[in-house]
């Protein structure tokens, strides 16, 4: 569970901003929009979803790419980087100071019922500082601080610390050399980012159609695809999978190289290739089948591709990160994967949905609280990130739709019309 994401100096972001998942003081729409993570802490609220607007080139996608980076050096830093290579970090370009400053990164989130704080400070060349706190309880418990090559260790933490410490790189996080090195206790955290963190350009896999085909191997899991498809009216009552040998003659084009052809008839050898069909049915009640490919639209396609992630989410308690969700869907297909994640009875596991949009038809007091919608825009040429909860918005009375486009809340685009085309527009008119 995601409870706050901070992040300074990366990318469009020069500034300290905080992304947060905690319930403000405010009333409304508690019940579905809001859980309790402890049972011992009534007080102790989290959204179940939030999501972003601003205009093009506002930040609002580094602001999800942060998430990207920091998944990126938990799960890779240690195996996938040499010593001397460069880390994937990029900071704030436009200021002098802040180009030459390493970027920092921190979460706050729940694993097992514990709470922790993992942050760092990195650079392209090294990590400069590091650190982890849990908390079991109420008070924090540190673990490990690390900064450059000074290490501190808590007396809760245990494991080989020296060992790990020592063969930890320069470029690479202590916590992805540990848990390569067999560390137990690190295991929640390092689970959190591999397992219930998903941003959608760092799990591709998960976001092609053929995670959802996967499912539909398996009885069960077919009929909640079909169930999904029917609930959201996609007219498909039916998919099927055509399993067939791989046919060089039919299946490479005449014209390719022919080493490629050879390497690829050597890799693709005694394997099969399958074949996705929708099942229709026509006007006078028969089966039509059509292929997924050619004759579904791109929404469609693109739906049918989020199906499988979205039962995986809502079954396992997963946090989704996704940029641009309105991407190919009717308004009322984006209120209906949202209120997905609003439903008490459909979701359990209380998995959490972060993501940005320019559908601002969704941008009601009915679908979402005011913690739950946030704002990106550019001041001074960097990204600033606030809530809704900083404008007084009341209930049932401001239209925060109209108010948005309208510009109170700012973080909209502005166009200004070049003074050359004004006057090119203005002869031809004549």
């Amino acid at each position: 569970m995601l409870i706050e994401f901070k992040i300074k100096n990366y990318r469009s972001i020069k500034d300290e901003v905080t992304f947060s998942m905690l319930k403000a003081p405010i009333k409304g729409l508690e019940t579905g929009n809001t859980f309790t993570p402890f049972s011992d802490k009534k007080d102790f609220h989290l959204l179940r979803s939030a999501t972003i607007y601003g205009a093009n080139a506002s930040g609002k996608s580094n602001i999800l790419k942060s998430f990207e980076v920091m998944q990126e050096l938990v799960l890779s830093s240690y195996s996938k980087y040499q010593r001397g290579d460069k880390l994937p970090i990029e900071p704030f370009l436009l200021d002098e100071k802040s180009r030459n400053e390493p970027s920092e990164f921190e979460v706050l989130f729940i694993e097992k019922g514990v709470q922790y704080q993992y942050g760092f400070v990195v650079s392209s060349e090294k990590v400069e500082e590091e650190w982890l706190y849990a908390y079991p309880k109420k008070t924090a418990q540190k673990w490990f601080h690390r900064i450059a090559s000074e290490w501190s260790f808590g007396s809760y933490f245990r494991g080989n610390k020296k060992l790990w410490s020592q063969s930890t790189r320069d470029n690479a996080l202590f916590l992805s050399t540990a848990i390569n090195m067999n560390s137990e206790m690190l295991q929640p955290i390092h689970d959190w980012f591999k397992i219930r963190l998903r941003v959608l350009s760092n799990t591709k896999e998960l976001w092609h159609p053929s995670f959802t085909y996967s499912l539909c191997e398996d009885v069960t899991e077919k009929q909640k695809v079909l169930d999904f498809l029917q609930v959201a009216d996609m007219d498909i009552d039916d998919l099927e999978i055509e399993e067939k040998p791989f046919d060089p003659g039919v299946d490479l084009p005449s014209d390719i190289p022919e080493t490629l052809r050879n390497d690829l008839i050597d890799q693709m050898k005694d394997k099969k290739l399958k074949s996705i069909y929708s099942i229709h049915t026509d006007l006078q009640g028969k089966k039509v089948r059509f292929s997924i490919d050619k004759h579904e639209s791109e929404g469609t396609k693109k739906f049918i591709s989020f199906i499988g992630p979205w039962i995986d989410a809502l079954e396992n308690g997963y946090v989704l990160v996704i940029d641009e969700l309105h991407d190919n869907f009717h308004p009322l297909m984006v209120r209906f994967l949202i209120d997905l994640f609003h439903n008490d009875e459909i979701n359990t596991k209380n998995a959490q949905l972060v993501f940005t949009s320019h559908e601002t038809s969704v941008m009601s007091q009915d679908i979402f609280r005011r913690d739950q919608i946030w704002f990106c825009d550019k001041k001074q040429k960097s990204t600033e990130l606030y809530s809704l909860v900083e404008f007084k918005a009341r209930k049932g009375v401001t239209d925060i739709e109209k108010a948005y486009l309208s510009g109170r809340y700012e973080a909209l685009p502005f166009f200004s019309t070049p003074y050359s085309l004004m006057k090119k527009v203005a002869h031809e008119s004549k």
